[in-house]
C-alpha cells in the first residue's frame, strides 16, 4: 500500500495546475442533473434510462443528438436549451464534492493555480458554483469552445488562460469523455471512484493528500509563478 501510495505521488510530483470537471467532480450536483434529463424525457417522450446512461460529462446537445437523431439543427439547439433551463433554479441540494474544501485548501496553501472546465453554460455553472459556495479563478465552459468534452479544446484553453503548459497540468474528472479529453489535451489526469486515468482516487480528499505528499517531495518550490493577490 505504502510502495503503491508513493508512485502515485511520484507521478503527481510535476504538476502546477489542476483543470476541474464541474458536476460530478468538484460540485456534487448528480441529483439535480438526473432531475433535469427526467423531466426533459417526460416532455419529449424518450426513456429516461437511455438518456441517463450515456449524458454524463458531455454537453447537452451532443446528448440530444443522439436521442433525438432525426431532429434538425435547430430543433437540437432548443431541446439543449430546454434541457439546461430545467437546471438553473434546481440548486437545493447542490454542494461541493466529497473532499472539496480539502483540495482548494492544499491548492491554496501551495500556490497551485486551478479551473473549472465544464460541459455547462456560464449560466449554469456560475449558479452551481455560487450554491456550493467555490469561487473559481477561471471558469472554461461550452460556450468558450467550439466542440465540447470529448474534445480536449477545452482543457487547452484553461491550461493558456492559467499560464501554465497542459503537459504540466492534471485534469481532474469523474466522466469517461471528460478524461479522453484530458488525455487528448495532453495532460496528466485522474480519474475518481474507479475512473481510470493516470491516477485513480476515490474521492478529492485522497487527491489532496497525494498532492500534499507530492509537493511536499519536492527538491524546488512547486508554483511556477506566485499565486495572485
Amino acid at each position: 500500500m505504502g510502495e503503491h501510495r508513493s508512485r502515485l505521488s511520484e507521478r503527481l510530483a510535476g504538476v502546477r495546475a489542476l483543470l476541474l470537471d464541474m458536476d460530478g467532480t468538484l460540485v456534487d450536483s448528480n441529483d439535480a442533473v438526473e432531475r433535469a434529463w427526467m423531466s426533459w424525457c417526460a416532455e419529449y417522450g424518450i426513456d429516461p434510462a437511455t438518456v441517463l446512461a450515456i449524458a454524463h460529462g458531455v454537453p447537452a446537445d451532443q446528448t440530444v443528438r443522439r436521442v433525438r437523431p432525426d431532429a434538425s439543427d435547430e430543433e437540437v439547439i432548443d431541446s439543449a436549451a430546454r434541457q439546461l433551463e430545467l437546471q438553473y433554479d434546481d440548486l437545493s441540494d447542490v454542494v461541493p464534492a466529497p473532499g472539496a474544501v480539502d483540495l482548494l485548501a492544499v491548492l491554496g496553501e501551495y500556490g497551485v493555480p486551478w479551473a473549472v472546465v465544464t460541459s455547462a453554460d456560464r449560466r449554469l455553472a456560475a449558479a452551481r458554483l455560487e450554491a456550493a459556495t467555490i469561487a473559481a479563478p477561471v471558469v472554461i465552459t461550452v460556450e468558450d469552445v467550439a466542440v465540447g468534452k470529448p474534445d480536449p479544446a477545452g482543457y487547452r484553453l484553461a491550461a493558456e488562460r492559467l499560464g501554465v503548459p497542459v503537459e504540466r497540468a492534471l485534469v481532474v474528472e469523474d466522466a469517461a469523455p471528460g478524461l479522453e479529453a484530458g488525455r487528448r489535451a495532453g495532460a496528466v489526469t485522474a480519474g475518481l471512484r474507479g475512473l481510470a486515468g493516470d491516477v485513480s482516487v476515490a474521492d478529492l480528499a485522497e487527491l489532496a493528500a497525494l498532492l500534499a505528499e507530492a509537493w511536499r517531495s519536492e527538491a524546488t518550490p512547486v508554483p511556477i509563478h506566485p499565486p495572485a493577490t
